[in-house]
């Protein structure tokens, strides 16, 4: 039986201006501003709707700074998707922005990995340095979803639903994972935080904000395992996303773009 093939979808909802000596290790500092874009991604077929991640709400971004343009449900909606129809959803980590809408999807089935669930509830989270970024209610909500038997473990690397799996890539979580996904370009990894930016992937520029760097390092030449080309790696938080890939519709320009479709460059 053939492979089945998705289309995926980059959903913006928020973005930020920083500094790469913020945003990446031995970064210069005087080195001009660098754009960062939030984003959640829908993969679909005719026979089914898996989301990635569920993004930061507005009173969180917008203490840490973060511009909240859209709702991460709202954005979804653009494309016809209802966050109270989804029955899969990969939280690739548990940091603010990627894990700070659970409630909205009251149907849904998490898919997070044993270690990461493990991480942001054990003796890591007694470091204030390896704990800023997660938000203890977020937490709290995916301990009562596991309760409420509404949660999947993975262990490392597993097929969640033909042509689309799950990989492990920690390094700046210890439970972060990257999405593959079968479309009719080939296989597409949406990296999620496994690589920030497109400078990462190609020329291993490590992102300040991480637990193990060693690990993170590696995760790069592990996400070129995946796929056939780097052309078929996409970055978490790089602003060339929207630029690289088409919209999904003319009217979505800058806000929602198609990763099953092949990039400019």
């Amino acid at each position: 039986m053939a492979t089945p093939e998705y289309e995926i979808y980059a959903i913006k909802y928020g973005d930020r201006v920083g500094t790469r000596g913020t945003i990446f290790m031995h970064g210069d500092p005087h080195e001009g501003p660098l754009g960062m874009d939030y984003f959640v991604w829908v993969i679909r077929n005719e026979d089914r709707t898996i989301v990635v991640d569920v993004g930061y709400n507005q009173a969180e971004g917008e203490k840490r700074g973060r511009n909240f343009l859209r709702c991460p449900t709202d954005g979804m909606r653009l494309i016809g998707v209802e966050a109270a129809d989804v029955e899969d959803l990969v939280i690739t980590h548990m940091h603010y922005d990627h894990s700070g809408n659970l409630g909205l999807f009251p149907k849904a089935t998490f898919h997070i990995q044993d270690s990461e669930m493990a991480y942001v509830t054990g003796r890591a989270m007694t470091h204030p340095g390896l704990r800023h970024s997660f938000v203890l209610s977020e937490v709290n909500e995916m301990v009562t979803a596991v309760y409420g038997d509404r949660v999947l473990f993975h262990d490392g690397d597993e097929e969640i639903a033909p042509g689309v799996s799950v990989h492990h890539m920690p390094g700046h979580t210890r439970g972060l994972q990257s999405v593959r996904v079968h479309t009719k370009r080939g296989w597409v990894v949406v990296a999620s935080d496994a690589a920030h930016y497109y400078e990462s992937i190609e020329g291993g520029s490590s992102f300040m904000n991480h637990e193990d760097q060693f690990l993170m390092l590696e995760g790069f030449r592990n996400l070129r395992k995946l796929v056939p080309s780097y052309q078929h790696i996409v970055p978490g938080h790089d602003p060339k996303v929207l630029q690289r890939y088409p919209a999904a519709s003319p009217e979505l320009e800058g806000i929602v773009a198609r990763l099953d479709l092949a990039p400019s460059e």
